[in-house]
């Protein structure tokens, strides 16, 4: 494994992460073989004996599930071997749906509560989800930095905010990363967030690297997703749209099986090519594509293939918003 500084002052981290959210429901049940607690495990120690040191969680993954079976991986010797990232923002709204919370007194209790469920004295990364623009990001980025002085917290991040607000927060304290989607599909922050990033020394943490598995090439039809599998209701994988997406996943596979690598390995590699603050998170509940994942961080591209890649997957090439209205609505950029 290859390692990465996380930020101008951040610590060192593996060049690839591992996303752990997908461990608790959130594309299908947790109740299948391949998702159980043992299971899930398994798969964060068989991570970390291949060279991962970055696991990313939040509160709101499972209802706080995740948190904790991250937790119950890392007991013991273990934890000293991460660097272990958690968000808060997300709170349970009145009648079931879901509110943005930055105010100072929530962040304070988020992080208390994030603390208890995984079981830690302090989180490496801690990031602020989502913003609520009726808080000033000052505010929120305040009560952050008393998190760090207090020992409860070692570096701060933002996600899915603007260049201004990433300037802003910046400005308060010192912000180690910017945790975004961004991959072959998704390639919006690259025109401001990015250089703005760079200028501050915040390293970029992709989320959904692989496109929520588009371009892994093993989806092919929505109605093989399982029933409360969220991406049902992104417009990226219904109909027209995921038909001509798929179509783009079929040349980028064709140019992996000439390279010697899978459509996997190729995306990822493209992303850690694009610098080296580049720190992709890619998730999975199976070993063997935590395998195929990890390998790609092995993978050097020649600028003749960077070039093939783009050529037939252009940014801003994929069909379709990457969230349905309702996870629109909280998307700063």
């Amino acid at each position: 494994m290859k390692y990465r500084k996380l930020g101008a002052n951040g610590p060192d981290v593996s060049a690839l992460g591992l996303g752990c959210m997908g461990m608790s429901g959130v594309y299908g049940p947790e109740t299948s073989d391949d998702t159980d607690e043992a299971g899930s495990i398994k798969l964060i120690h068989r991570a970390l004996d291949l060279g991962i040191t970055f696991l990313d969680t939040a509160d709101m993954y499972g209802g706080g599930r995740n948190e904790r079976l991250v937790g119950r991986a890392l007991t013991g010797a273990r934890r000293d071997e991460v660097i272990l990232a958690s968000k808060f923002g997300f709170h349970p709204g009145d009648g079931g749906g879901q509110t943005i919370r930055n105010d100072a007194a929530y962040v304070r209790e988020a992080v208390d509560a994030s603390l208890a469920r995984l079981g830690v004295a302090h989180i490496d990364l801690y990031y602020m989800h989502r913003r609520n623009p009726d808080v000033p990001v000052e505010e929120s980025v305040g009560a952050m930095a008393e998190l760090v002085q207090a020992g409860k917290v070692k570096h701060l991040g933002l996600s899915e905010v603007s260049a201004s607000t990433l300037r802003a927060a910046h400005a308060v304290h010192p912000i180690a990363a910017l945790q975004s989607e961004y991959s072959l599909f998704t390639r919006g922050i690259e025109a401001e967030i990015i250089p703005t990033a760079r200028e501050l020394g915040v390293a970029i943490v992709p989320f959904s690297p692989v496109g929520r598995g588009l371009l892994t090439g093993a989806i092919t039809t929505l109605e093989g997703l399982s029933p409360n599998d969220f991406r049902r209701e992104n417009p990226r994988f219904q109909g027209d749209n995921l038909e001509a997406n798929l179509k783009l996943v079929a040349e980028l596979r064709a140019i992996a099986e000439e390279s010697g690598h899978s459509a996997v390995q190729l995306a990822l590699a493209w992303l850690l090519a694009q610098g080296p603050d580049v720190v992709p998170i890619p998730g999975t509940k199976r070993i063997n594509y935590l395998e195929e994942n990890t390998a790609a961080a092995e993978v050097e591209l020649t600028a003749g293939l960077i070039n093939r890649i783009e050529a037939v997957v252009p940014a801003g090439a994929a069909i379709g918003e990457r969230y349905a209205a309702s996870g629109r609505a909280h998307l700063e950029r």
